[in-house]
């Protein structure tokens, strides 16, 4: 399935956010920092933007993305990982011995979609009630108590107090976050509501606005990126507030620093429509990691070959010229016979019990394969198209007003650069991007770049409206898969 695009069309003039931080929940990505001395532990604002990868299923533990304290001690927010509370957004502290929490009624999934969480602590109010409130797209959620519920009135809470802060991770540095932060704004001092922080566009669309308030003693905002006043070159741990609050960042490279932002939302794989053949009675699946930007096969299950599949979070338009980058990266498969990658009719009406493998998949398809063979609906249309190999750029571009599809391995384009399905192999006139992976004979891996590479890129290439970071340059009049270009082009 394919979710809602969040962001949508922006007024001319609109706030605009230029970086988001990529956390890799197996590598421990977090940021940390120990203030120097106390702020105000009663009275805070936290916002931050954030798109997720790795939900409860996936991850198998909960995610905690802002935390403070040290050992039991301590307060976080967090996505659930309790049985019948999966996916919902928590907060837990722990006081002396005594634990207190409330966590939302609604769940969020939604791993194509940018939320604006706005968590406000005012220990305060005489209404315990109102001593933790949160906001998600600018609405307030209703809180259910759980353990002790709510603090009581004029609690010093660990926020703000002279002990480890911690971004992507919980003090202790387990439990990490998966999925991508941005515009992370944490007013020490005051009681803020989200119109500080964001507004609804004249489309209806909650949008991104500036912060023009004081962020107090231990107050920051992480931009994720370089100023001049960070100890690392990236920016990645830099308070922009002119507090210079910066963070430690821990297990985060450079290509962790993306465009993927709430006002230009980068496609990615998506956790929540895959399959693997053979396996519809058991759990396993292909595994995502890198934000949804790299996915791997698990090879052999009980002796059995097993197929992965899965797609893209934004489908490709029914007009328009389309670019996108492939990298097979590790496995000891190497590509594997089944590596494939194309086109699925956005209309195939597959579901995961019934798409086993690409052969058997419903709908137009069409697709390179890494054998060197083109394929649309299960017949081979060509094929001595060369074998690519691991850590090679595979690049694709899709011409959806004339339906051509080209494939280019580092750089230079098979079939004599000529199309290897045209118009009229192509009948249907929107898709998704499907890729298959062989895990018969052991693991596969490969890293997707829709302009938000996982990778190290080192030429550094964008599309002509400014948009996406790829290895390749980008053909004239294609475009990367994001919110801006669908806006602009689609």
């Amino acid at each position: 399935m394919v979710f809602p695009i969040a962001g949508g069309t922006q007024d001319t003039g609109a706030y605009e956010i230029s970086n988001s931080l990529r956390f890799n929940e197996p590598d421990g990505a977090h940021l940390s920092r120990t203030p120097s001395s106390a702020g105000n532990r009663k009275t805070w604002t936290f916002s931050c933007w954030i798109k997720r990868s790795g939900l409860q299923a996936d991850v198998g533990d909960f995610q905690a993305f802002f935390t403070a304290g040290s050992g039991s001690n301590r307060d976080e927010f967090f996505w659930e990982a309790s049985n019948g509370h999966y996916d919902k957004l928590a907060w837990y502290g722990n006081y002396g011995g005594t634990a207190y929490g409330v966590r939302t009624s609604s769940v969020f999934r939604d791993v194509s979609a940018w939320y604006h969480i706005v968590w406000v602590g005012d220990t305060t109010q005489g209404t315990e009630a109102n001593r933790l409130k949160l906001y998600i797209n600018g609405t307030q959620q209703t809180l259910t108590e759980f353990n002790s519920g709510f603090l009581s009135q004029n609690t010093d809470m660990y926020f703000n107090n002279t002990t480890e802060h911690e971004i992507g991770s919980y003090t202790g540095e387990t439990q990490h976050f998966a999925g991508y932060m941005s515009e992370i704004n944490h007013i020490d001092g005051q009681a803020l509501d989200p119109t500080y922080f964001a507004e609804t566009n004249s489309n209806g669309v909650w949008i991104p606005k500036e912060y023009t308030g004081s962020y107090g003693t231990n107050g920051f905002f992480m931009q994720f990126k370089q100023t001049g006043t960070s100890a690392n070159s990236s920016g990645m741990g830099a308070d922009t507030s002119g507090n210079d609050h910066h963070f430690t960042p821990s297990n985060l490279a450079a290509t962790d620093v993306t465009t993927d932002t709430p006002t230009n939302n980068f496609a990615t794989l998506n956790p929540l429509d895959q399959s693997n053949s053979y396996a519809q009675n058991d759990a396993t699946s292909g595994t995502f990691s890198e934000g949804n930007c790299n996915f791997s096969s698990a090879g052999q299950i009980g002796g059995s070959e097993r197929y992965y599949n899965t797609t893209a979070t934004i489908a490709i338009p029914s007009s328009g010229k389309w670019y996108w980058e492939a990298k097979p990266n590790n496995g000891t498969n190497g590509l594997g016979f089944r590596w494939v990658m194309g086109l699925l009719a956005s209309n195939h009406g597959y579901s995961n019990a019934n798409f086993t493998e690409w052969t058997e998949a419903q709908g137009q398809r069409g697709a390179y394969k890494a054998d060197g063979t083109v394929w649309y609906n299960n017949s081979q249309i060509s094929s001595g198209h060369g074998t690519p190999s691991v850590n090679d750029i595979i690049s694709f571009k899709y011409d959806a007003d004339n339906r051509d599809f080209f494939v280019a391995v580092n750089g230079t384009y098979i079939n004599s650069g000529n199309a290897v399905l045209t118009s009229s192999n192509i009948t249907a006139t929107d898709f998704l991007l499907i890729f298959l992976q062989n895990g018969s004979d052991g693991n596969v891996a490969t890293a997707m770049n829709f302009g938000n590479a996982p990778f190290s890129i080192s030429s550094g290439n964008s599309d002509a409206n400014g948009h996406g970071n790829f290895e390749y340059a980008v053909p004239s009049g294609y475009f990367a898969l994001c919110t801006k270009n669908l806006a602009e082009t689609g």
